[in-house]
């Protein structure tokens, strides 16, 4: 508890925040999957639960991008691959170590 002057000049006890804790370190939900939607009918592959952030996750995905001889980029934590794409990429991303799954039809 932390001790708090308010205006009047009463002092309270509050709770003192505490940052959220960590993601368990257990395997990541790796999903491969394809979408459609808001891109006029063109296909893209996405790839979600990777468990890197900004730098590492441009990285691979210019990997997976050259791999697959196409174009993409990273949006909102998730790469997204022009085009159909999928069992491509489930094995490069085994090959890589991570354990991915196809998601969808």
């Amino acid at each position: 508890m932390k001790r708090v002057h308010t205006f009047r000049g009463v002092v309270m006890d509050r709770p003192v925040k505490t940052p959220p804790r960590p993601a368990p370190a257990g395997p990541a939900k790796i999903r491969v999957s394809r979408e459609t939607a808001g891109r006029g009918g063109k296909g893209v592959t996405v790839i979600t639960g990777l468990p890197l952030r900004g730098a590492e996750l441009e990285e691979l995905a210019a990997r997976l991008k050259r791999c697959c001889g196409a174009g993409g980029g990273v949006q909102g934590g998730r790469i997204e691959i022009q085009g159909e794409h999928r069992d491509r990429l489930v094995a490069e991303l085994a090959k890589l170590g991570y354990d991915a799954k196809r998601a969808g039809g």
